[in-house]
């Protein structure tokens, strides 16, 4: 009977120490959905400490200036009488009120906020706020306009070898003889 008891004691324990383990695990697992959420003004601050709303200032120009390409585009690839080139003004100006209102911070910002909120944690908004905040964080932001245009022409450099080879695929396809037409079987 005395060596039952040790054994018993000794299978409860790991039960207990398996049971422990496992709400252990179960708890980790479920742990970041149970996180706090970030409240508005946590997202509001980190907002601003990464310049979002200036970004996306500095984009809508970009877009419109796009905008206006594809405008130009469409005029050049047809013959419009000057009724048609008003009509297509006016078109062109509404878009652009439409599209600058639809991205102005007062529309997105609330976008912002909800997806923060899906996304990030109190935790990850405050850290990343914080991050934002000091020098390291500003000077990315200072630095980041300046790393993507060296990007852009680091890419262009890159792939002006693959544009010059496939420039000279397409005339090898556009320079070569049509296959002569097989006579018709009677």
């Amino acid at each position: 009977m005395s060596l039952i008891r040790p054994m018993a004691r000794r299978g409860l324990s790991r039960l207990t120490l398996a049971l422990a383990l496992a709400l252990a695990l179960g708890l980790a697992a479920i742990a970041p959905a149970l996180a706090a959420p970030p409240s508005d003004a946590d997202i509001n601050r980190l907002l601003a400490a990464s310049r979002a709303q200036s970004m996306l200032d500095t984009m809508l120009p970009q877009i419109e200036a796009m905008q206006r390409q594809q405008f130009q585009q469409v005029a050049q690839q047809r013959q419009l009488d000057a009724t048609q080139q008003a009509q297509l003004q006016r078109i062109e100006q509404r878009t652009s009120q439409t599209v600058r209102q639809a991205l102005s911070w007062k529309e997105l910002r609330p976008m912002y906020v909800d997806l923060y909120k899906q996304t990030f944690s109190k935790e990850d908004v405050l850290a990343m706020a914080e991050f934002y905040e000091s020098s390291a964080g500003q000077s990315l932001l200072d630095k980041t306009p300046a790393l993507m245009q060296n990007v852009m022409v680091a890419i262009q450099a890159k792939m002006q070898p693959l544009f010059v080879d496939l420039q000279k695929d397409l005339e090898a396809i556009v320079n070569e003889p049509a296959p002569a037409a097989a006579p018709a079987r009677k």
